[in-house]
């Protein structure tokens, strides 16, 4: 059973994901935790053929923020803030690894191979829930559920 913060995250990304398609935007990634100055909510927004606009995040930042306002009670205050992915591009869905592939990625695994966790390499695309990647000294497969976090890389 997921703790309320991580019922608030999953609630914003089925509220997000219609409004944004709406507007010819893709949800990459949301998240809710505590920082320095409280509790920060932090979308990152894409357009299909990419080129997110500043308007672009402010337009989902007002019309969320409303919508949002009425579904956040007894959670406290946070701060909303809506961004496009830049150069580091999390890659967070496995359709991700899939668009991208052709492309320069870092990838952190939960459980390494001979103590390694993190690889850079070429993305293959993805194969029977394996992301391929091409790192140079060969192809090697990660297990989708394995990966912690993974990036474009430039």
């Amino acid at each position: 059973m997921p703790d309320r913060a991580e019922q608030f995250r999953m609630d914003v990304e089925r509220l997000a994901s219609p409004l944004l398609e709406a507007e010819g935007l893709v949800l990459i990634d949301v998240e809710y935790r505590r920082e320095r100055n409280g509790w920060t909510l932090r979308l990152i927004i894409d357009k299909q053929d990419g080129g997110v606009t500043l308007k672009d995040c402010a337009a989902v930042s007002t019309h969320l923020g409303d919508l949002l306002d009425a579904r956040s009670e007894g959670l406290g205050p946070y701060h909303l803030e809506v961004s496009s992915p830049g150069l580091d591009r999390p890659l967070t869905k496995l359709s991700h690894f899939v668009h991208f592939a052709g492309r320069s990625v870092v990838v952190t695994t939960g459980s390494g191979v001979d103590g390694k966790m993190t690889y850079h390499g070429v993305l293959q695309g993805v194969s029977d829930d394996l992301v391929r990647l091409d790192t140079g000294q060969g192809t090697i497969g990660l297990a989708y559920n394995d990966i912690v976090k993974a990036r474009l890389n430039g």
